[in-house]
């Protein structure tokens, strides 16, 4: 089985290295980069399937059994996870076939996209503590090359914002597994958790609760740890951004998520007050940002820290229900903020500007692209049938379920007010006349730029339909996955009791 739970990360890097050494010949760099990206979709599919069937698969590198040697283990939150991961990368790697310069390209953009999601996909496949910061490392020293990639100066100075936060989360990650191992000698996680059980609710524990919060926090963009993403987000290329925009806040939730039902006693209740406190003035911060701003990709940008309170308040409320609203949430919102990103860079190359004041007629130009943002964008704010408001219903019905009332009433204003900002996004950039007279038609692009552009945001807007139409599978994986989450049993026998291969 090792093979195959290693090919998730083994394959990016492959595809890295040979696209990085081909990166002067650009045309081979982008099929190297594209075959990868298919082959990882192919790859995370079959181990999706692979756990529905079988529950959680687990291999021991090296034949040193748990917790000795490095453990690779992928359950159904690790499943979906890395399928989702492999649907984002295959979008967007297509689009930045049309979104990326050819100077880019020739400084190894194809090889930096594929280490960073060998990074993800890594962070996700992990049994041990240590290596999800090793896997963090990648993603950050690959999201900052992307970010820096071009050495145009507002690049430059987003990309020192973003690296010295992230350096201060690698801080408090190393302090933090120092003080798991003095205290426990073990960094397995399915180790910690019969570890961390033997030493109660104490302060130790707490402190190192309150760390990880910290470390995974800022890689979340939780509060008030989130102020490096709309300093840095919108300077990038579109297709950088929104790969960013989909993976990386949602490996620190991931990991906030693992190590909070697997690490950690689920009484651990200073913790779980903390994180919901975040959730509620993430959600809200973010939001009213969105509501303030009036350039397409910051409303997005700050949409994006909004979310991640969706995605924090299902674990910090630790119910089934909850839980499984967060995982569903995650995916529709992987999906749908993915596209609203590409969406955005369409919308730049057609009308000129990211600036609401500067475009319009966006709809008159092209029906389609206008429709593709509708329903990503409407889905994001709640609207039913679409995958965003069974998102929401299970959440907000987890909070009453709870008699956490303010809680619900918190979701549902800031879906209001997400409403809003989506609203202003049509209204100004779709539904209004161009300023300058007339928008760009797709149609004027030429015929590859289209497709590059057009199939990407039409891949993923299907995948929103399907959740939204036909909710009740992901719904059923999602509570399954909660209850795996819940109840970590199998996943611990299946690490500790697994003989190596």
């Amino acid at each position: 089985m090792g093979w195959l739970l290693a090919l998730p990360f083994l394959l990016p890097i492959a595809s890295g290295l040979l696209a990085f050494a081909a990166r002067r010949n650009t045309g081979l760099a982008r099929g190297i980069s594209l075959l990868g990206c298919g082959l990882l979709l192919l790859v995370t599919a079959w181990i999706f399937a692979s756990v529905s069937r079988q529950g959680p698969l687990v291999a021991q590198m090296g034949n040193w059994p748990a917790p000795f040697g490095i453990t690779l283990v992928v359950d159904r939150l690790s499943a979906i996870m890395l399928l989702v991961t492999g649907l984002v990368g295959l979008a967007v790697g297509v689009f930045a076939l049309a979104d990326i310069d050819r100077r880019r390209e020739r400084l190894g953009f194809q090889g930096f996209f594929q280490l960073l999601l060998a990074g993800v996909c890594g962070s996700f496949v992990t049994g041990d503590l240590f290596n999800l910061y090793v896997w963090f490392e990648v993603m950050l020293i690959a999201s900052f090359a992307l970010l820096v990639l071009g050495g145009e100066r507002q690049q430059v100075d987003g990309g020192i914002k973003y690296v010295a936060l992230n350096l201060v989360s690698t801080l408090l990650m190393l302090t933090a597994i120092g003080l798991v191992y003095g205290l426990t000698g073990t960094l397995n996680l399915a180790d910690l958790h019969l570890a961390i059980a033997a030493q109660g609710e104490s302060v130790a524990v707490n402190a190192l609760a309150v760390l990880l919060i910290g470390a995974f926090g800022i890689k979340a963009a939780l509060f008030p740890l989130f102020f490096w993403l709309p300093a840095s987000y919108h300077v990038p290329p579109v297709a950088v951004t929104a790969v960013f925009a989909g993976l990386l806040t949602k490996v620190g939730v991931y990991a906030l998520i693992r190590t909070f039902t697997l690490v950690f006693p689920a009484d651990l209740e200073f913790a779980h007050n903390l994180l919901l406190v975040a959730a509620l003035l993430t959600m809200l911060t973010g939001v009213l940002g969105a509501a303030a701003q009036y350039e397409f990709r910051r409303i997005l940008a700050f949409h994006i820290i909004s979310q991640i309170g969706f995605l924090v308040l299902g674990l910090a409320l630790f119910s089934p229900l909850a839980l499984a609203g967060a995982v569903f949430y995650m995916i529709h919102n992987i999906v749908a903020k993915t596209n609203l990103l590409l969406i955005s860079g369409t919308v730049r190359r057609m009308a000129g500007s990211f600036e609401l004041a500067q475009i319009g007629g966006v709809y008159r130009a092209s029906p389609l692209m206008a429709t593709l943002f509708f329903i990503a964008a409407f889905s994001l704010a709640g609207f039913p049938p679409l995958s965003g408001f069974w998102a929401k219903l299970l959440l907000v019905t987890a909070s009453l379920e709870e008699a956490s009332y303010w809680v619900a009433a918190v979701l549902l204003v800031t879906g209001a007010l997400t409403l809003f900002s989506m609203s202003k996004i049509w209204a100004e950039a779709f539904w209004k006349e161009h300023p300058g007279g007339g928008a760009l038609a797709l149609a004027a692009l030429g015929r590859p730029e289209q497709w590059q552009r057009v199939v990407p945001s039409l891949l993923l807007v299907l995948v929103t339909v399907a959740m939204g139409i036909y909710p009740e599978p992901l719904i059923t994986f999602a509570r399954d996955t909660a209850d795996e989450l819940l109840n970590p049993a199998g996943y611990i026998d299946a690490v500790l009791s697994q003989s190596p291969d």
